[in-house]
């Protein structure tokens, strides 16, 4: 009888807390976004990717030939590229 006392305590004493806690969360709501002062500043140019060159996309084309996928595909393709295979 008295664990389930103890029991019941402990738990009540744990929900007290968590309904606190809930509350307070509640309370604060976020603020609003601030108006920007100023006009907002162009946003930089993306930047685009280099074609690839030829030897870079008949390397490509090598490693697709023979099914090369991850890292031996671009163990083969930086090879290729320095002309050792």
């Amino acid at each position: 009888m008295k664990t389930l006392v103890r029991l019941m305590v402990a738990g009540a004493f744990v929900l007290s807390f968590s309904a606190a806690a809930y509350a307070q969360m509640q309370a604060n709501p976020p603020a609003a976004p601030a108006a920007p002062a100023a006009p907002a500043a162009p946003a930089a140019p993306k930047v685009k990717k280099a074609p690839m060159s030829a030897k870079s996309k008949e390397c490509s084309d090598k490693a697709t030939a023979q099914g090369l996928h991850g890292k031996e595909r671009k163990e083969f393709r930086e090879k290729c590229k320095k002309g050792e295979t």
